[in-house]
Formats: C-alpha cells, sequence, structure tokens
C-alpha cells in the first residue's frame, strides 16, 4: 500500500462528508486547498474517475439502479462473465471455517491470535489471524477502539502484535491485487444464521448491491430482513465479506460498523473500478 493512495482515502473521505452537507464541489475543494486540477487528479488518482462521477456512484438515484440491475446471486451467467479481475466473484476462492466449540470456549481461551495494523485504501485497518485463517479485520480509525473490539470477540485468547503470511495474504487485495485470492481462508466464530447471511455476501460481485430483504430471501428467510441486518450489523470481516453492498431499499446506504462515510467511499471505489 503507498502511502499516498492512504492519504488520498481520508481526503476523499472529507470530501464526501462535505458533499453529505450539500456543499458545492468548488467550494469543498478550496476547503481542502486544492485547485480543480488537483481536485480532479485526487480522484482519479485514488478512484480512476473525476470527483463528480464517483460522487454519482454513491447518489441515491444512482444506487437504485444498480440495485434494479444487479443479478440474482447464484445465477448461473454470474459465473460466466466478470467485469474485470478486481471484480471477482470471490466467493468462488475464500473459504470459510467456522470455529469449533473448543476454540470458542470462554471466549478463545485456547486461541493464539496474531495482530497488526495496517494501512489500506480505506484507511488504517487491524488484521487478525489463527493458525487457519483471518478472524477478524476491521477499520481502525482509533488503533485502540479497533483492537477493543477484538479483544471483546477474544477476550481470553492470546493476543500477538505480529504480521503473517495468512494476513499478507489479505493485503494484497488492498492494493488491487487478486493473485493471492484463492489463498485466503476466514476463521470465524458464529451461530449458523450469522455464518448463512456472511457466506451470501460473499456472492454479492463487485459493483452490484443488494438489499437487507434481498439477502433475506436468498437465504430462505424472508421473513427475517431485521435478523438479516443485525447478523450483517455483526460481521467481523471488512470489506473481504462485503457487507458494505447491502444498502436499504430506498436507495439510502444505510448504516455500516466502520462509518457510513468509509462505506460511500468502498462503494463509490468499487464501482469506479468496474467500469474501468
Amino acid at each position: 500500500m503507498k502511502d499516498q493512495e492512504y492519504n488520498n482515502y481520508k481526503q476523499i473521505a472529507e470530501v464526501i462528508d462535505n458533499f453529505k452537507q450539500q456543499i458545492c464541489l468548488d467550494e469543498i475543494a478550496k476547503k481542502a486547498h486544492l485547485n480543480p486540477s488537483q481536485f480532479e487528479k485526487l480522484f482519479i488518482d485514488w478512484a480512476g474517475v473525476g470527483p463528480e462521477k464517483f460522487l454519482e456512484y454513491t447518489g441515491v438515484q444512482q444506487v437504485k439502479r444498480i440495485l434494479s440491475n444487479s443479478p440474482s446471486l447464484f445465477s448461473q451467467s454470474e459465473h460466466k462473465t466478470e467485469p474485470s479481475n478486481k471484480a471477482k466473484l470471490h466467493h468462488l476462492f475464500v473459504q470459510i471455517e467456522r470455529m469449533t466449540a473448543e476454540e470458542c470456549k470462554n471466549n478463545g481461551e485456547n486461541l493464539t491470535i496474531n495482530y497488526n495494523f495496517t494501512k489500506t485504501l480505506f484507511g488504517e485497518a487491524l488484521v487478525a489471524s489463527t493458525p487457519k485463517g483471518i478472524c477478524y479485520m476491521g477499520f481502525a480509525d482509533d488503533p485502540q477502539i479497533a483492537f477493543s473490539e477484538l479483544e471483546k470477540r477474544f477476550s481470553k485468547a492470546s493476543l500477538v502484535q505480529k504480521t503473517d503470511d495468512i494476513q499478507l495474504n489479505v493485503l494484497h487485495i488492498y492494493a488491487s491485487d487478486w493473485s493471492k485470492i484463492d489463498k485466503i481462508k476466514l476463521h470465524l466464530k458464529g451461530s449458523d444464521f450469522q455464518l448463512k447471511v456472511w457466506e451470501s455476501l460473499l456472492h454479492i460481485p463487485m459493483g452490484s448491491l443488494k438489499t437487507y430483504a434481498n439477502i433475506a430471501q436468498i437465504i430462505q428467510k424472508p421473513k427475517a430482513a431485521r435478523a438479516v441486518g443485525t447478523a450483517i450489523g455483526s460481521n467481523p470481516i471488512a470489506f473481504l465479506i462485503p457487507c458494505h453492498r447491502v444498502v436499504q431499499s430506498s436507495g439510502e446506504l444505510g448504516g455500516y460498523m466502520w462509518g457510513t462515510t468509509r462505506k460511500a467511499a468502498i462503494i463509490g471505489w468499487e464501482a469506479a473500478n468496474v467500469k474501468l
């Protein structure tokens, strides 16, 4: 991850926040101390498109269009065409292994978990792994809060600050390198219902969006949209299990554990990259 890409995200996030307050783009550029060409370059370097197009991707009308055009999950046609290498249907590769009762015992007293902080396209993140796979990955605007979240999930585990090969395979994805995706394994603690919801999210291609009701239908629990929302809200793996691709049927982006500004940034970045 290049420092410039990381720094660009912080500026992009500020732009999104200002845009939510209905400040015009010229004024936003001035607040960021950027002239028009620098402002354009900021977005093109980070997302591949200019600011107007990028912000259009996160608007209500565009979200509704994406929802109406998104293919049905699990359809055969989805597996035949891929918009780009970045838009791979990574559910074909990412493997989820459920933690055993022994591994979950007393909040992980039998587990040794390596963790470390890393810079990504969407801000700093904390990535944690057991010997079997990634068990937690969350954005870390405040490193102490991020570590507390990991500690809360595995309060009795042995936590070691260390980067291992399991984590490195995941970090390739944040650098838009999908070559290691078949080596990514997730080792997750969750109920049957939660795991079913999280697995369904892996089937949403980059550039597509679904509603909470869509996911409830996919898992054959059509009346469980609220419970689906709760399960999505407890997803322990940011970005890779793409809970950011689930939005409200109204076209509003809805909530996100790691902030609605980041959710908008990821959706805009993915939409731009699928169209490249």
